[in-house]
Parts: structure tokens; C-alpha cells; sequence
């Protein structure tokens, strides 16, 4: 099985450092999230319905996917519909999944569509 590599961009961390603050289980939950949905989803080809690309900014070499499906053991009782969103990107041919966005959707509705370009722009300019 092929195994992901992992890494964030510093608003990622940013927004991290912040949650982790009203929601202290939340790197503990990352990493459940990266075991039973993302590799899932990106190794093994099993679709859960937690991992959505974000078909606009999604090429062959990297899809940038959001996890809806996420649960947070700060937020008891909800499960995975815990309102917590990741953004992040797939570089399909180094199987590298980076971290862009980190929210929480009673303070923020939608990804950062403007971040998300950056990053694009960043890595593809």
C-alpha cells in the first residue's frame, strides 16, 4: 500500500493553533481523520462520502479536496457532523497531501476560495 506524505502551509497552522484552542482533541482527530478518510479515499480507492473535490481547482497532478466527513471529540455528540471542514491538496504523482485550511462552520461558511488560488498560483506560476 502506498503510503501519503504529509505537510501544511502556515495558514493552515495558523487557523490550527486557533481551533485548538475552543477544540483540544483536534490534532488527535487529524490523525484519525488521516487514517480512515484520506488515505482511505486517495490509496485504496474507498469513497466514504467524507472527501469532495473542489472540481475548479483540480488538475492531473493535484486534486484539492475538501473533508467534510470529520469528527471531533471536543464536539460531543455530533460525530462526523461535528461542522469542522480541512481543505487540502493532492499531489497525485508524490502522493503528498498538504494542509491549506482548517475551519469550523459556525464562524466560517465556505473554504477560502481566494487562499485555495494562492496556493495554486504559488505552486504553479
Amino acid at each position: 500500500m502506498t503510503r501519503l506524505t504529509y505537510s501544511s502551509t502556515e495558514e493552515f497552522e495558523r487557523d490550527l493553533k486557533r481551533l485548538l484552542k475552543k477544540f483540544r482533541s483536534l490534532k488527535e482527530d487529524i490523525a484519525v481523520a488521516k487514517a480512515f478518510a484520506i488515505e482511505l479515499y486517495h490509496t485504496q480507492k474507498i469513497n466514504k462520502q467524507a472527501i469532495f473535490p473542489i472540481p475548479q481547482f483540480c488538475t492531473d497532478e493535484v486534486l484539492i479536496c475538501k473533508l467534510k466527513k470529520f469528527a471531533c471529540k471536543a464536539l460531543k455528540g455530533r460525530g462526523v457532523k461535528s461542522g469542522i471542514r480541512i481543505v487540502y491538496a493532492f499531489h497525485v504523482k508524490s502522493q503528498l497531501i498538504e494542509f491549506i485550511q482548517i475551519y469550523f462552520k459556525g464562524e466560517t461558511e465556505n473554504e477560502n476560495k481566494d487562499r485555495i488560488k494562492r496556493y495554486f498560483s504559488a505552486k504553479w506560476s
